[in-house]
């Protein structure tokens, strides 16, 4: 991690990278050759809060390892949010990044002070868990960020 993270943020390093794509069993045949077998899981999300509206969506996702790093594969099989919208305006590809912290609402304010504005949440507060991801400003490409409040 660099030293400018750790006293800009306060994050720890990048614990994942998520890639978008369209056909699952395609990505997989790509992806597991690199990092071997992947976990599987249909993820169908409710109430999400998706730029300023409530939304329900249904997300097709595999996790494999690099190391410490996490790699995650998401195919979208129902609904709106970050994951339809990135595939329709850029397609395929690297979707975000993904730092682990202990609470949401310092980093986000942090992030904001950065140009990054909130464009998905959601909690999950019977098991600990809550994310937002963070988009940033359009002239820097609108990368996007994750940050993961979970029980370790």
């Amino acid at each position: 991690m660099s030293d400018t993270i750790a006293k800009t943020l306060g994050l720890l390093p990048i614990d994942q990278v998520a890639y978008l794509v369209h056909d699952m069993e395609k990505a997989l045949q790509t992806f597991e050759p690199l990092f071997g077998p992947f976990q599987r899981m249909e993820s169908a999300l409710k109430d999400t809060l998706y730029r300023g509206r409530r939304v329900d969506l249904t997300l097709d996702i595999a996790f494999g390892k690099s190391g410490d790093l996490e790699i995650e594969l998401i195919a979208v099989k129902s609904g709106e949010g970050p994951h339809r919208e990135v595939l329709e305006t850029r397609g395929e590809g690297i979707h975000h990044i993904r730092f682990r912290v202990d609470s949401l609402e310092a980093p986000m304010e942090r992030l904001r002070g950065l140009g990054f504005h909130p464009i998905w949440e959601h909690e999950m507060p019977e098991i600990g868990v809550a994310w937002a991801y963070l988009e940033g400003p359009a002239d820097q490409g609108s990368a996007l960020v994750e940050l993961l409040q979970m029980p370790s």
